[in-house]
């Protein structure tokens, strides 16, 4: 019994170094996996850290090694630092789920040998399209500078380089709210590029003409932002059934005249055969410039024999005006007749800001949208076969106008909560289904050119009808040569500009059945700052919680751990 005794010290040394032993050896194992292997797991509310099965597909897509050379390098500002690393990090990402090797530069424009050098290389960079920012950091010394940086990259594979814009600078917003949006937009830049270069046959859509369409200028901003994804073409049908075979999407922007029976008939064989449309169609019409001369102008229903046609489709756009007190600003007269103009800012209710649908995911994340002189659009029946979603509509207070109609400044300067008594009007429906003909047991009018035959239920598809033209409707400046379009959306009183273009873009994504593009831009990152008056009012509180709690659980583990550690020995001793 004493030699066993004597024994156990030493034989609880070496189990003892034993257990050291295989600790060291265990920790050492790990350091070296993790050397050699690098792994993330998002835990994140948002998922930012997550690549988007879209975007890998994207990125597998590429048949040969990727080069990627990202300007935005250097000295910067803490702001743009976090958007270099959000970027090298996707970068990264990418590159763990390609075949092939994803290879980076880095360069910053501003470190060249000379002045003139250094700016060669900024007109080279313009000359591309690659348009720098100019930031104001601080020195080490304090004193402020003036940089120069270019927040872009370059992607480029084999012979083909597309060039990606990695700061949204938004002027209504604030620098610390573009970097987030810029951050949150990181995704969705990179995985357009990577989809148009890998890109073999490009998709069209056609703009319709030859009833008094919006013209091309009014129209520009829209067509600049769609062309990155489409083909943009524009026409008339010239009574040729076929002229739309190309086209998975159809627009139809504004038109101011009747439509023959030709061409609703070829419309509707369109959309038979699975053909979508984009309706923007005014309920009423008023005169723009009498309205901005005269302070008021008449409001009577536009007649475009279209009627028909969206009654078999399920709906029906009213011969009504809306007005809304959720509403933008317009500069109004208010000198006396005679003398010298003298300007205002006055509610202007004929151009209400639209809610938009959180649930759809073309209306989804969109914000308010810009409009005036917009309708009332009816959902007529409930069949089966037709599913019916209110994407826009007016607030909760606001009320409608049977044309015909006098709207004037003066009218719109009635503010009385209970004359605006409608709520939520609708103004833009997508329908999708299996349409019915609107010509079925009708003989095909005039001459036409028919290639298909004529079918009476189409092939499930999707439309979507808007109740105004203005929604899509850019403003310009400047007269002829000199004139400037505006951003779509636009606000001059404000400088606010509203979601009119990701509305549009997304429904046309839609409706070309391409919803990943549209996931991509829903992809949001939050900036959680503090709330500054909850962190004075509890100061104390948190100082406590982050200060002295830790402390105190360090004691209380520490106290444990002895009292375990003397427990365990002393009955070893016994």
């Amino acid at each position: 019994m004493q030699k066993t005794a004597s024994e156990n010290p030493y034989k609880h040394m070496r189990k003892s170094k034993l257990k050291h032993f295989l600790l060291l050896f265990s920790v050492l194992s790990v350091l070296a996996f993790f050397t050699f292997y690098t792994f993330r797991i998002d835990l994140t509310e948002d998922n930012r850290y997550s690549i988007s099965p879209y975007t890998v597909q994207l990125i597998n897509n590429l048949n040969q090694p990727v080069h990627i050379t990202l300007y935005m390098n250097g000295d910067l500002n803490p702001a743009f630092h976090r958007l270099r690393k959000a970027t090298i990090d996707i970068i990264d990402d990418l590159s763990k789920h390609t075949k092939f090797a994803v290879s980076t530069t880095y360069v910053n424009p501003s470190q060249a040998g000379t002045e003139e050098e250094r700016l060669q290389i900024f007109s080279d960079l313009a000359a591309r399209g690659l348009t720098p920012t100019e930031v104001y950091m601080r020195d080490k010394e304090g004193k402020s500078m003036r940089k120069i940086i270019f927040p872009w990259m370059e992607i480029e594979t084999g012979t083909r380089k597309i060039a990606v814009p990695l700061l949204k600078n938004l002027r209504d917003k604030s620098g610390e709210e573009n970097i987030n949006i810029s951050i949150e937009n990181l995704e969705f830049e990179i995985a357009d590029a990577l989809r148009r270069l890998t890109l073999k046959k490009v998709r069209k859509i056609a703009f319709l003409e030859g009833h008094g369409e919006l013209s091309e200028a009014e129209t520009y901003e829209i067509t600049k932002s769609l062309s990155r994804y489409y083909q943009i073409d524009r026409g008339a049908l010239n009574k040729n059934a076929s002229v739309l075979n190309n086209y998975p999407l159809v627009i139809v922007a504004g038109p101011q005249t009747a439509f023959s029976e030709e061409d609703k008939y070829i419309l509707d064989q369109y959309i038979m055969y699975g053909g979508s449309i984009l309706w923007l169609i005014d309920g009423v019409k008023y005169d723009k410039q009498q309205l901005a001369e005269k302070g008021f102008t008449p409001v009577i229903e536009a007649d475009l024999n279209l009627q028909d046609m969206f009654f078999r489709y399920g709906v029906r756009i009213q011969p009504v005006v809306i007005q809304d007190l959720q509403c933008v600003n317009t500069p109004v007269n208010i000198a006396p007749k005679g003398e010298q103009a003298q300007f205002d800012w006055m509610p202007w209710h004929y151009a209400p800001l639209l809610l938009s649908s959180d649930i759809h995911p073309v209306s989804k994340n969109t914000g308010g949208i810009l409009s005036e002189f917009v309708s009332e659009i009816s959902t007529i029946g409930k069949p089966k076969y037709l599913e019916k979603e209110v994407l826009l509509a007016s607030s909760h207070q606001s009320k409608v106008t049977v044309a015909p109609a006098i709207a004037s400044f003066h009218a719109a300067q009635d503010n009385d909560p209970n004359t605006f008594h409608s709520s939520h009007l609708p103004v833009a429906v997508m329908i999708s289904g299996s349409f019915r003909s609107n010509f079925n047991n009708r003989i095909p009018p005039g001459d036409l050119f028919i290639e298909r035959p004529f079918i009476p239920v189409g092939i499930h598809t999707r439309q979507l009808f808007i109740a105004g033209s203005s929604i899509i409707r850019n403003e310009t400046t400047g007269i002829a040569s000199d004139s400037t379009c505006l951003p779509l959306g636009y606000d001059r009183t404000t400088g606010f500009t509203y979601g009119n273009e990701q509305f549009l873009i997304n429904a046309v994504h839609y409706l070309t059945k391409q919803e990943e593009l549209i996931e991509l831009r829903e992809k949001s990152i939050k900036i959680r700052l503090l709330n500054q008056g909850i962190s004075l009012q509890k100061r104390t509180e948190l100082q406590i919680i982050n200060i002295a709690l830790p402390f105190v659980c360090l004691m209380l583990f520490a106290f444990i751990f002895n009292y375990c550690r003397k427990k365990k020995y002393a009955q070893k001793v016994k």
